[in-house]
């Protein structure tokens, strides 16, 4: 019989009849679909000595086109072309190197026929958590130790606190109570980095999610659950840097996957260098190929391999999740021709899809410089409808912490708003108090409840996509030094917390008047759509005292605005265009009715929101 087996194991082999199996270690994208705009697809395989393997298959409508190999023996790239008849289902790639055969099943799907992605627009209030510090829903995934960091104790800024997605699904009710259209979740997926893994910045495994906050399918449900109650999930991705632990750092598929230097080269962070027309080249090439951190390696994506890898991995989690927006980090900080082909694959297969770049910069041209839509003639056209806006941001603490000048306090609100000409659509801009990188809000206006109402008012009655970061409602404070002391738990979020943010009967008095507040405004805000899309009239500040309107052909609202610390009287003579037709206002905070509109007397530290009646 020992014989007889090798004799016919000998003529199988010899003749090609069995399959030699292979440890195939990743394969990206896992699967794909039917039916997409774009008929191209790159498979990439990731096995030991995979690059000696011929590749053939045989499905209805899906055409071999070509392998390509790297440096790396263990990857081979493989592209395909899908027809638009091809049918979803499975089928085998087929490798064989002439001597040994082995097969590996590969699947399409049909495309799911729903409305999502519904986008992002300026209708939407958008709600930025971190899931390892809002809530805990189950404590069996807080240590994997299959991963590399299994430190959990929630006395530290940097170790995990156990927070994951089904406490989100827990408090989803809660958020659509304060009034929350869309959900931004710091990145969640995998992060299996030996330390500081909590933020999700460093990712490790760009299809899974990280098995702390669950698993796939746990995300599917999370969104399903979002969708249910009329809420948007915004999905936070990352092009310009994995973590060092990633896979494939860990094995270069080649030398120029990464931007490496012959020591370690930190970006200088100045993204002015990309648009200075005096700039040297060295500046521009630190600025873009410089690590963001030393276990952040910067992904070279002027390497077509990369750059479609993650363009499909970008248009795999839209088709999977159906998730509504992505959140773009670091955004400036990626090759600029790559942006452009980015932003111009992915909406051409989802036009409707919401987009924002995260761009933390100096100066209303730098930062319009990246936006897709503006009055600028630059060589570089990133197709993002919106940007985060870091000069609203810097205008509006100043607004509340500076003294009233020519360009001062008020007036920088005033400035900045008036450079919205380098837009062609600034309702798109995603517009903040606080986030997970900035000392938060409450804290800023040194603990002043009056001065934190007039922020959150503005806020939400100004131009943009308004976003609050988690606790921000419930007056949670500390500055960003270090940048944990901003990222602490959602008290109530953990089993046998002393005091249960998430009810009225876990709050202090001040943290109850600040909740309301928000909820209330912010389910105002949700149901007038003049706060949407009604056009934005200003007037330059008097006195300390900034007022402007929405309006459309339905409503108008009136906002004054009075930082200072006396009152002023205004005379309204000066609004007579917008305001000639009105004779009532009411107070949407205190519902209270304003007879006399000739003189408007508003007290220090004060946000009026008028609507006014005929």
């Amino acid at each position: 019989r020992f014989v007889l087996f090798f004799f016919c194991f000998f003529i199988a082999v010899s003749f090609g009849l069995t399959a030699a199996p292979l440890d195939v270690q990743h394969i990206a994208p896992p699967f794909w679909w039917t039916g997409m705009k774009n008929h191209n697809l790159q498979i990439m395989v990731h096995a030991t000595d995979i690059a000696k393997y011929q590749v053939k298959l045989t499905q209805q409508g899906v055409r071999f086109v070509s392998a390509v190999k790297v440096e790396n023996p263990n990857y081979l790239f493989i592209n395909l072309e899908i027809s638009d008849d091809a049918k979803a289902g499975k089928f085998n790639l087929e490798f064989s190197d002439g001597k040994k055969q082995f097969t590996y099943p590969y699947e399409l799907k049909a495309r799911n026929k729903t409305n999502y992605p519904a986008g992002l627009n300026s209708s939407d209030v958008m709600y930025l958590l971190m899931p390892d510090r809002f809530s805990n829903g189950d404590v069996s995934n807080d240590v994997v130790k299959t991963l590399q960091e299994r430190n959990l104790n929630r006395d530290s800024l940097v170790y995990r606190h156990g927070g994951d997605i089904q406490g989100i699904i827990n408090h989803l009710d809660y958020l659509y109570d304060l009034g929350v259209t869309a959900l931004w979740l710091n990145p969640v997926l995998t992060n299996d980095q030996p330390q500081w893994s909590y933020h999700g910045y460093a990712c490790t495994d760009n299809y899974n999610i990280d098995p702390r906050f669950g698993d796939n399918e746990l995300y599917l449900k999370l969104i399903n659950e979002t969708h249910k109650r009329g809420m948007k999930m915004v999905m936070d991705i990352i092009f310009n840097h994995v973590g060092d632990q990633h896979w494939f750092i860990k094995d270069l598929p080649s030398s120029d996957w990464v931007h490496e230097f012959p020591a370690f080269t930190k970006t200088t962070y100045m993204v002015s260098a990309l648009m200075d027309p005096y700039a040297s080249q060295h500046d521009k090439d630190i600025m873009s190929n410089g690590w963001f951190d030393k276990h952040m390696p910067d992904l070279n994506q002027a390497n077509p391999l990369v750059a479609n890898y993650l363009i499909q991995n970008t248009i795999w989690w839209v088709e999977y999740a159906q998730i509504d927006a992505y959140r773009l980090d670091t955004y400036a900080y990626s090759d600029l021709k790559f942006l452009e082909q980015w932003g111009q694959s992915i909406l051409n297969e989802y036009p409707n899809l919401g987009i924002f770049g995260e761009t933390w910069v100096q100066g209303e041209p730098i930062q319009a410089y990246f936006h897709g839509k503006t009055n600028l003639n630059t060589p570089f056209y990133s197709h993002l409808p919106g940007l985060t806006d870091f000069q609203l941001y810097y205008a509006i603490n100043a607004a509340l912490n500076e003294a009233f000048g020519w360009a001062e306090g008020v007036s920088r609100l005033y400035y900045t708003l008036v450079k919205d000409y380098l837009y062609q659509d600034a309702y798109k801009n995603v517009i903040f108090l606080d986030n997970h990188d900035l000392s938060r809000f409450y804290s800023v206006v040194n603990e002043d409840l009056d001065k934190y109402k007039m922020g959150m008012g503005l806020l939400l009655t100004t131009r943009g996509i308004p976003c609050i970061y988690y606790g921000t409602e419930v007056l949670m404070k500390n500055y960003a030094n270090p940048d944990g002391l901003v990222r602490l738990d959602f008290e109530g979020g953990w089993k046998g917390d002393k005091e249960n943010k998430f009810e009225s009967s876990g709050r202090t008095a001040k943290e109850n008047e600040a909740f309301n507040f928000v909820r209330n405004l912010q389910n105002w805000r949700k149901n007038n759509t003049v706060l949407h899309d009604g056009k934005l009239m200003q007037f330059i500040p008097e006195n300390g005292v900034y007022t402007y309107f929405r309006y459309n052909n339905q409503k108008t609202v009136m906002v004054m605005l009075n930082p200072t610390d006396k009152t002023v009287s205004i005379n309204t003579q000066k609004y007579a265009e917008i305001m000639k037709d009105y004779t009532l206002a009411v107070d949407v905070i205190s519902d209270k009715t304003l007879s006399d509109l000739t003189n408007i007397s508003i007290p220090p530290k004060t946000i009026y929101i008028f609507e006014l009646k005929k």
